[in-house]
């Protein structure tokens, strides 16, 4: 399920709108909160712009939209698709609602008022079953987006945080990885056509030799 959401500003992490958590949830997700925190510090506008971090029971989903960081804290078992389909909810309407003004603003949560949709989008969502059916588009807006899940890139706390790998880093690599698969597809493309050439070569220059001898005979 959906525990807790804060939305902050990409360029400085400000702050500007929060679930409003009871005291039990709070305390029970005050490491998290305080890891949420690392990891804006982390974000650049060259950051993933969707990420999942595991955490112990919880993991941390973020979704990065407009200078906007939108990030949840979930069990680890809930599902990442739903959890990112919950944050392109957030991100939508919080973009029609204040995206002009998210540049201007200098004071900490100052969207403060934003806490009632996220609440009432949280508990659409608490429910796997429920949200299946109450994001079921936005599910598969996300899907002919993303493609596959598995393409949403996926950190481990530990390797984000103690080990030092940036979501810079991250991105750069998954970038790396993607121009490299292309290379090899086109590598492999050309191989194939080379192989295709020298198995069928032999058969062209006598096929050819062979019209040669017809012409001359015939002409």
């Amino acid at each position: 399920m959906v525990r807790s959401t804060i939305i902050v500003r990409a360029t400085d992490a400000l702050p500007m709108a929060a679930s409003v958590d009871d005291e039990q949830t709070e305390q029970a997700l005050q490491e998290h909160k305080q890891q949420s925190k690392l990891i804006f510090r982390r974000i650049t506008p060259n950051s993933e712009p969707r990420c999942s971090i595991e955490s112990g029971q919880y993991t941390l989903h973020y979704l990065l939209a407009d200078n906007v960081v939108y990030l949840t804290i979930a069990d680890k078992s809930y599902p990442r698709k739903l959890a990112f389909s919950y944050l392109e909810e957030l991100s939508k309407e919080f973009s029609v609602s204040y995206g002009p003004k998210v540049e201007s603003v200098r004071k900490p949560y100052a969207f403060v008022g934003f806490d009632t949709f996220m609440s009432k989008t949280a508990r659409l969502y608490q429910d796997t079953r429920a949200a299946d059916t109450a994001g079921s588009s936005n599910l598969d807006n996300l899907n002919n987006e993303l493609q596959d899940v598995t393409r949403i890139m996926t950190k481990n706390m530990e390797e984000l945080l103690w080990r030092g790998d940036s979501l810079d880093r991250m991105s750069h690599l998954s970038t790396s990885l993607r121009s490299e698969s292309e290379k090899y597809r086109k590598a492999a493309r050309n191989i194939n056509i080379q192989a295709l050439i020298r198995q069928y070569a032999p058969f062209g220059a006598v096929a050819l030799i062979l019209i040669i001898m017809l012409w001359w005979r015939f002409s």
